[in-house]
């Protein structure tokens, strides 16, 4: 990755504090070249690569990159086996860079459905980047938003079972708390490629105000322009969070 390091805003406005991104495409990718669908998933972790630079460079503070949903566990046995052998495969060959660069990864999602090996290389990548300051990097591994919203919501139960929580002190607040992402801002920009129009399950409470762009391309060919492209068009809307009529 590039040291380069500018500040968000010093030359325009300023990025959105938190990209989320639906990265759809592999399998039409792989597909559409007549190479098997692995191929597309390996693509489609370069293009996460590239585009995991771009954010840092052009200022953004949190980026998380939906990488596996639950509902891809219903994939055939072989690609699921494919994407989880390449995404234990990328943890480890990415700390590295991760670590210089300052970026700090968390994992959002059932880890535990992954196996011993790829929670523990998770766990491992986790603590070594834990200093970063740079960016904030999320992958949304074994991850969906209904999923995410049932598991507060048992835990708000379990909490009032316990006698630690009042139900009338249950507010919006308190149960973000309580989510996978706990303590961050919620996405100011929500991207999905490959033309598809739909979210997906994905951060279905935290993109409540979330601004949305659709962008005509698969996601092993994305990269810094598409990125700077989804920025420029954000900054170009007028977000009124239902505070005043236009």
């Amino acid at each position: 990755m590039t040291e380069a390091r500018p500040q968000a805003g010093q030359d325009g406005p300023a990025p959105p504090r938190h990209i989320g991104i639906i990265m759809d495409g592999n399998g039409r990718w792989a597909t559409a070249r007549g190479l098997p669908r692995a191929l597309g998933h390996k693509a489609g972790a370069e293009a996460a690569r590239r585009t995991i630079e771009a954010a840092a460079v052009a200022g953004v503070g949190w980026l998380t990159l939906f990488a596996f949903s639950s509902e891809n566990w219903q994939r055939p046995v072989e690609e699921v086996r494919d994407l989880t052998g390449l995404m234990r495969v990328y943890l480890r060959a990415e700390v590295g860079t991760l670590v210089k660069e300052g970026i700090r990864l968390r994992v959002l999602g059932e880890r535990e459905r992954f196996g011993p090996d790829t929670v523990r290389a998770i766990a491992a990548a986790e603590q070594a980047t834990a200093p970063g300051t740079r960016m904030n990097l999320n992958i949304a591994l074994s991850y969906g938003g209904r999923g995410e919203i049932v598991a507060a919501a048992r835990e708000a139960a379990r909490r009032v079972a316990a006698g630690t929580l009042d139900p009338a002190k249950l507010d919006e607040a308190l149960f973000a708390g309580m989510l996978f992402t706990a303590g961050m801002p919620d996405p100011d920009l929500i991207i999905r490629t490959s033309g598809e129009q739909r979210i997906s399950n994905f951060l279905l409470w935290q993109s409540a105000y979330s601004e949305f762009v659709f962008q005509d391309v698969l996601w092993p060919d994305y990269g810094a322009t598409h990125l700077a492209a989804a920025i420029g068009e954000f900054t170009r809307r007028d977000r009124r969070f239902g505070l005043r009529i236009a």
